[in-house]
């Protein structure tokens, strides 16, 4: 694998993260319990939002697929790290790290189309409320979900066919905990201009534009809530949206951070830990922010709970 340059590589290293042996006991303890924490939050979601039919809305069947796309885009990176923390060469091997850059690009387009889809929804819901019914109708819903699906599908499947054309030689570390896209440019031995260029078009597309339309959607809301006379309305506005507008700082924040605005003389340890931010600690706290800041998810988890404990009652 590091002979001469004409080697291939057959699989790549993974550094993983900057621990000190001595504490790796410690932080293979800590991510255990955020992944499972992770996994039994967005299926409580799910489970709640499937059980209740008071949140068989629109807003909610967003919910619902955003929770699984937070299980599983944790999924796709967390269960590897942990291996990789309890093995001494943290090993992948091409068609792994290739499945897994695919699976990571995907749940994390999925994210921000479906922030996205719950932004239009949220402006309806307060700037049309009396059409709110109307326009945000079963089938449209539907629509925005499977176009969201769709087009994250094809722009995951894109950048895995580029990135499978190129050739790795002598070099096979990743300086991450998982097959970084910019990462594995790096590593190639051949003329990555093509990927390159697709990155910057699509990264706009992907990141940039979905990004502005919440940012419109919220400047619209304000101005309509602005409008609003009583101050009663107006906190009621506000905590309609306060869940989603934190879930998306949270998102965006992270990745625009690390990927549109990177500073010249950011560390491998600063990306790693940005990284961690978004891949790990944010989908571990959507479950809390919308149900410890949402009365309907407290409401739903008092009547599933409570009627699985009387099933007999009259």
């Amino acid at each position: 694998m590091t002979g001469r340059n004409q080697t291939v590589v057959s699989e790549f290293l993974l550094l993983g993260l900057p621990i000190r042996p001595n504490q790796q006991d410690l932080f293979y303890t800590l991510f255990l319990a955020m992944y499972v924490t992770t996994v039994l939050g967005n299926l409580l979601i799910m489970f709640l939002i499937r059980l209740d039919p008071h949140l068989h809305t629109p807003m909610y069947l967003f919910l619902s697929n955003l929770s699984f796309s937070d299980l599983c885009f944790s999924s796709v990176t967390m269960p590897k790290l942990l291996q990789d923390m309890q093995n001494h060469v943290p090993s992948i091997s091409y068609a792994g790290c290739l499945t897994q850059m695919y699976f990571f690009l995907f749940f994390a387009d999925l994210e921000s189309f479906l922030l996205v889809a719950m932004a239009y929804d949220r402006y309806v819901a307060i700037c049309f409320p009396l059409h709110y019914t109307t326009i945000m109708s079963p089938r449209l819903c539907l629509f925005l979900v499977v176009l969201s699906w769709i087009l994250t599908t094809f722009h995951a499947m894109l950048h895995t066919l580029l990135m499978a054309r190129l050739h790795f030689c002598e070099d096979n570390v990743i300086p991450h905990f998982f097959c970084d896209m910019s990462a594995l440019l790096k590593l190639s031995c051949c003329d990555t201009r093509v990927n390159e260029l697709v990155i910057l078009i699509t990264g706009g597309l992907i990141l940039v534009i979905p990004f502005l339309l919440i940012i419109m959607s919220y400047a619209r809301i304000v101005s309509s809530i602005l409008k609003v006379s009583s101050a009663k309305g107006i906190c009621k506005a506000f905590s309609t949206c306060g869940s989603h507008l934190t879930v998306v700082s949270l998102f965006y924040g992270t990745v625009i951070g690390l990927y549109l605005c990177p500073s010249a003389n950011n560390s491998t340890v600063k990306e790693t830990v940005m990284a961690m931010m978004y891949t790990v600690v944010a989908p571990m706290l959507n479950p809390f922010i919308y149900s410890l800041r949402n009365r309907d998810m407290k409401g739903a988890l008092g009547r599933v709970f409570y009627k699985k404990k009387t099933p007999f009652s009259l």
